[in-house]
């Protein structure tokens, strides 16, 4: 890690050299974001999510979706210990000072700051199936009209398996609304590449980008195919900056469609990932167009693991997750922990356990190329929501789902 933390601090003075502030035209949303919001302030068990599905923390009753504060784990508690599992046992540490003021703190742009949790709803299909059709049964527009068997289908054929060589794409949204992480989350990559390509020094590795906007802005993608030379991926992305956006939705579709002409290598030896960092969703009438392409990069092999950032509504993180559910990726969201962006919405889950984001993703990396799946070790996680025992949680009905 020493190695890690050094690449970060030599990319800082480039990064912040090139980086903007959030754009004039998206200023509104921005502010919005860096508003602190405590779960309190969710709607109770309930809510109508709308017609945009924009409120937080909505809850339904038995193994549905359950609120901020039905998921929050005790304040106080700051021990660690661990399970057989070897999973921290509770008490965990809460976060409670952490979670106090999610604002932006003036903090260096380093490698390791931000926060995230992960949750796999191939290993809890049913759940996702409920939590699907409740958010289908709302007045919701803009929903991917993907069909419950195609998700069921998509389950049944994730298997792990062990790869050799790598191609990892980046797409992420570079809006002035994503000025608050942005600088952190180039950080992040650049020296999450440095440590993959460490790590497997052996593996062909390939990485690739598409940063994206909306249309109407000064661009709509800006894509970037492979590169063997893992150093021009790190040019590339410590050259965008945020800006542009104006409206709420963005251009993910045009992202994809751009990401899925790239050269990905098809044989069964390569580990195909694509990070979707960003925290807004598609366009209504562009709903027809991301379904077409999260269908194409299934067809291809590729495993799309969201990174849900500041801001994110429902509408954002069911189709995070169906993109992720339906290629084999799991789900990722920034958390308050860091103190770094806007508010981040507590996920429609249970529980799971918080880690730092370079650990979620290496730990992702990891299982692809081992095939072997893995939870987080026990010095990794930061504290816990809900109430994991064992890498599982026992809801109310006595339903069992699986935190990894």
């Amino acid at each position: 890690m020493t190695q890690l933390r050094a690449l970060g601090l030599v990319a800082l003075g480039a990064l912040l050299c090139g980086l903007t502030a959030c754009g004039a035209d998206d200023s509104a949303r921005g502010a919005d974001q860096l508003a602190a919001v405590s779960p309190s302030d969710s709607p109770a068990a309930g809510t109508s999510l709308g017609a945009r599905g924009e409120s937080k923390g909505t809850a339904y009753g038995g193994d549905g979706l359950v609120s901020a504060d039905s998921v929050a784990p005790a304040a106080g508690s700051t021990g660690t210990g661990a399970s057989a599992e070897g999973v921290p046992a509770p008490p965990y540490d809460t976060g409670t000072d952490r979670l106090a003021d999610p604002r932006p703190q003036q903090n260096p742009v380093g490698a390791g700051t931000l926060t995230a949790g992960t949750w796999d709803d191939n290993r809890n299909i049913t759940r996702f199936l409920d939590y699907r059709q409740h958010l289908h049964d709302q007045p919701m527009s803009g929903l991917l009209d993907f069909a419950p068997a195609e998700h069921t289908a998509a389950q049944a054929r994730t298997q792990p398996a062990a790869h050799t060589t790598l191609d990892i794409s980046l797409v992420i949204d570079t809006t002035g609304s994503m000025g608050d992480e942005l600088r952190y989350l180039q950080t992040e990559f650049t020296a999450l590449s440095a440590t993959i390509e460490a790590k497997y020094p052996g593996a062909e590795q390939r990485w690739s980008l598409v940063a994206y906007r909306d249309r109407g802005d000064d661009y709509t993608t800006r894509p970037f195919d492979f590169e063997t030379d893992p150093q021009v991926f790190r040019q590339h992305l410590a050259d965008q900056s945020s800006g542009g956006g104006g409206d709420f939705p963005e251009a993910p579709d045009a992202a994809f469609a751009d990401m899925n002409q790239f050269s990905w290598r098809a044989d069964g030896a390569t580990a195909r990932l694509a990070f979707w960092v960003a925290d807004a969703p598609h366009h209504d009438d562009k709903a027809a167009a991301l379904k077409s392409a999260i269908s194409t990069a299934q067809a291809q092999g590729v495993h799309i693991y969201p990174v849900a950032s500041s801001g994110v509504d429902e509408l954002t993180e069911l189709t995070m997750r169906s993109a992720a559910q339906l290629t084999g990726g799991r789900y990722l969201f920034l958390t308050n922990d860091s103190g770094v962006g806007g508010d981040h919405k507590e996920p429609s889950i249970p529980c799971y356990f918080v880690t730092k984001l370079d650990d979620a993703i290496l730990r992702m990396v990891d299982i692809e190329m081992t095939g072997v799946y893995r939870e987080p070790a026990a010095a990794e996680v930061i504290r816990a929501g809900g109430d994991p025992q064992n890498g599982a949680c026992v809801l109310e009905s006595g339903q069992t789902v699986y935190v990894f």
